[in-house]
């Protein structure tokens, strides 16, 4: 009960740490990049490799407008549009923690950085810092990338792995049904990493900024 129970108290001050880390520019700029950028991408995997296949086909017959509609409607899709609910909440859920754990990692890292450069420390010192700064990014990585693994349309077959797992199973009937449980199951599993992480790197996030703000405090104390 009692890991439970810090594991919630943990949450709770993560969950501040974003709310305290939304307040700064910086983290809406890394928010807004990724979700659009990663959001985009995702959907544009829907359909396998087909969308990149025809956004290639077009920009070589010089179809500009057409490769920007098919970007365009995976940029929709982000959404809901064109989508069903149960694929449009997945996908959003999964850009949502992943533009926000993109954002922490490069709040927590700039914040780092400016640490070493005021402190001037030590080899070891910089070496634990900067070890922490991957471990976050390492993370926020394999979210993304069972995410992209997972990506598609799990209710209609039509996922990422369906033609590695056809190629497999020698395109038997199986091979749909079996890629959009697959394909749901990375993306759960996804949300739940990136759940985890989040809670490292929001508690983190609280602390630097309480930091900051109790350095302020004291400095305007002592004018």
């Amino acid at each position: 009960m009692q890991k439970l129970a810090k594991f919630f108290d943990e949450f709770a001050l993560a969950g501040r740490g974003l709310l305290l880390a939304t307040r700064k520019k910086s983290f809406w700029l890394s928010f807004a990049l990724t979700f659009l950028i990663f959001g985009t991408i995702i959907n544009l995997l829907s359909s396998g490799f087909t969308s990149f296949q025809l956004i290639g086909s077009c920009l070589s017959g010089g179809d500009i407008s057409g490769a920007f509609k098919i970007i365009g409607g995976a940029f929709l899709a982000i959404f809901g549009v064109g989508r069903s609910f149960l694929d449009f909440a997945l996908n959003f859920i999964l850009t949502l923690l992943q533009s926000i754990l993109v954002a922490l990692v490069i709040f927590v890292a700039k914040h780092n950085r400016s640490e070493r450069r005021a402190k001037g420390n030590t080899k070891d010192e910089e070496s634990s810092i900067k070890s922490a700064d991957s471990s976050g990014a390492e993370s926020s990585a394999i979210v993304a990338g069972l995410a992209v693994l997972g990506s598609g349309c799990p209710t209609c077959g039509t996922t990422l792995l369906a033609p590695i797992i056809g190629a497999i199973l020698s395109g038997t009937g199986g091979a749909v049904a079996l890629a959009g449980t697959l394909s749901t199951i990375l993306n759960i599993l996804a949300i739940i990493i990136a759940t985890l992480v989040f809670k490292k790197l929001g508690v983190q996030t609280y602390a630097i900024i309480k930091s900051e703000h109790f350095k302020e405090k004291h400095h305007e104390k002592s004018r």
